[in-house]
Parts: structure tokens; sequence; C-alpha cells
């Protein structure tokens, strides 16, 4: 199944990653730290997220990661999922709300794999 495959993978970057304990971005990044991932933080308004050093975005990621977990709109999904088939990027973790039509037809068009689900059920 995808959504295992994709657990499997060790190297995550949550994009959308934020400093606000309430919000998912912020949660999903704490998650999966948690279990033992290496996790980066993509954000261009953070500097520091939970201490880490924050990234604008995935080009400058010291790593290319083999998940990336979406957690911002569709709209700013659209350049994400377009800047990851161009580094390498095989695998997208899609919140629910962080996809649409375009978003998911943008994924297939650029050969990427993809599920929707919320990464915090996945890990419970």
């Amino acid at each position: 199944m995808l959504e295992e495959e994709m657990l499997g993978k060790r190297v995550w970057a949550v994009v959308g990653a934020n400093s606000n304990p309430e919000k998912y971005g912020n949660m999903i990044y704490k998650k999966l730290k948690s279990r033992g991932y290496t996790v980066y933080p993509v954000n261009p308004n953070y500097e520091y997220i939970e201490g880490d050093k924050c990234y604008k975005d995935l080009s400058s990621l010291p790593e290319v990661p083999e998940v990336i977990d979406m957690v911002v709109s569709p709209r700013i999904g659209e350049g994400v999922i377009e800047e990851a088939a161009r580094i390498g990027v095989k695998y997208v973790w899609l919140q629910p709300g962080t996809f649409n039509n375009k978003i998911m037809d943008l994924i297939k068009e650029k050969g990427l794999n993809a599920v929707q689900a919320c990464v915090l059920v996945a890990l419970r």
C-alpha cells in the first residue's frame, strides 16, 4: 500500500510547517520528528521552527526529501509540486484541504506518487 510505503521513507519535508502548536503544520512536524524521521520544515515566513532551521523552499534543503507532506493551500501547492518534481521528489502526502483537481492532475502529469490522508492519523 502506498501509504505504508511512504511511511517507510525516513526523510520528509513538511511544507507549511509553522511555530503555532495549535496548527497542523506544527503538529505534523513534531509528530514526524518524535517518530525518528529526519524532517525538514519548509516555510518562507519562518527562520526557525521548534528550534530547528526552517527552509524557504524545497531547493534550499540540505538533501532531497523522500516524501513531502503538504500543509498548504492548493494555490501555493502548485508551485511546490513543480519544484518537487524538478528536484527529484517522488512522494507527496496531501493533508485534507491541500489538494484540488488541478493539484491532482499536476501530480499525475509529473509522475509523482501521492496519498490523500492525515499523517497524524496514519502515525497513531
